[in-house]
């Protein structure tokens, strides 16, 4: 799959509000998931956040959101609550295939999110073609999503992530289940995004390269309740690609303390 340049007509200016999570707490039943966990996102940065697995990268992603009520603490972008699913934020998570509605079009399947928003059919229509060029997808509008690649669905999903016009970007594992070669290259289109579209990002994800690839901070959670363990500055730059910035020493060094960080937690 070739990567896709990315359009930046009808894009929205930087977020000033930064996302703030204080002493956030989780816990179904009589048992927590995460407990005391502060965190902040500034406006137009990536964080990603990993962890072991089980550790509730996840559960903290939908709280984010607003789809997981907390237990205790607050989370807020800039001075707003968010205590349900706010327009300002959109998510993408990993199960593209559950998310799209495979009888509908590319086009109605970006758009149709926007109806309980409560805008019109032109402006639908306009904002989910937009977002399909911004993802390199113009050319495929008529397709259904079956009769598209993984990657290729996954920019659907992506597309329509855009489509709100949203300022913030939560992503939960959104290439765990896609091969090598089009994860680097949806990699490379998020980096893209938050360059051109000015985004923040929050992204959960297993997979520690990836973590510091896409990473301006990367978020260590650990224990049991999970809390963050580590917060670490990437300092890589803003410009990066798949085989240089690997390559660099500074990668390696950071992907060692971020496995021996998830290991020890572990004990």
């Amino acid at each position: 799959m070739t990567t896709a340049s990315v359009s930046t007509k009808g894009a929205q200016p930087v977020s000033g509000k930064p996302l703030i999570v204080t002493g956030v707490g989780k816990s179904y039943g009589d048992t927590a998931i995460l407990a005391h966990l502060d965190l902040r996102v500034e406006p137009g940065e990536v964080v990603t956040i990993v962890g072991p697995s089980g550790v509730g990268k996840t559960t903290l992603l939908r709280c984010l959101t607003g789809l997981a009520p907390i237990t205790a603490g607050s989370v807020r972008l800039g001075d707003t609550p968010v205590d349900q699913p706010l327009a300002e934020i959109a998510v993408v998570f990993q199960d593209y295939r559950a998310s799209l509605l495979t009888w509908m079009k590319v086009r109605e399947n970006v758009a149709f999110p926007l109806q309980g928003l409560g805008v019109g059919r032109t402006e639908r229509r306009r904002r989910a073609e937009e977002a399909l060029a911004t993802v390199g997808l113009t050319d495929v509008a008529r397709k259904h999503p079956w009769q598209l690649s993984g990657g290729m669905q996954q920019r659907v999903a992506i597309a329509r992530a855009l489509a709100y016009n949203a300022p913030v970007l939560l992503m939960d594992e959104p290439f765990g289940s896609l091969d090598a070669q089009t994860r680097f290259d949806l990699e490379d289109l998020v980096l893209r995004l938050r360059r051109e579209l000015g985004m923040t990002i929050v992204l959960v994800t297993h997979d520690i390269d990836e973590a510091v690839y896409l990473g301006d901070r990367v978020v260590v959670l650990g224990g049991r309740p999970a809390t963050v363990m580590d917060t670490i500055e990437v300092g890589l730059g803003a410009e990066r690609d798949q085989i240089g910035t690997k390559a660099e020493p500074r990668f390696a060094e950071l992907r060692g303390r971020i496995l021996s960080e998830i290991r020890n937690s572990r004990d």
